[in-house]
């Protein structure tokens, strides 16, 4: 297990956020702000395109990066 910024995910993958428009990212988002924590991000790292794959865990990246982008997200790196 390893610690990154929501921000440094997002900005590692190349991905954009998704907005709380989303239903995956606001259920999500429900869940944070009542106290519950989340499951880790599963990220892969792709070396011959020097990103980072969101192997699971995209919806709760953006949910966390919309109430705060400095926070820290847990991963496992595969």
């Amino acid at each position: 297990m390893i610690e990154f910024k929501a921000k440094d995910i997002l900005r590692a993958s190349g991905l954009s956020p998704l907005g709380i428009s989303n239903l995956h990212v606001e259920k999500d988002r429900k869940k944070i702000t009542s106290g519950h924590a989340l499951s880790p991000l599963l990220l892969l790292r792709d070396k011959a395109n020097t990103k980072v794959i969101i192997a699971d865990g995209y919806h709760r990246m953006c949910s966390v990066y919309l109430l705060n982008e400095d926070a820290t997200i847990p991963c496992k790196i595969i």
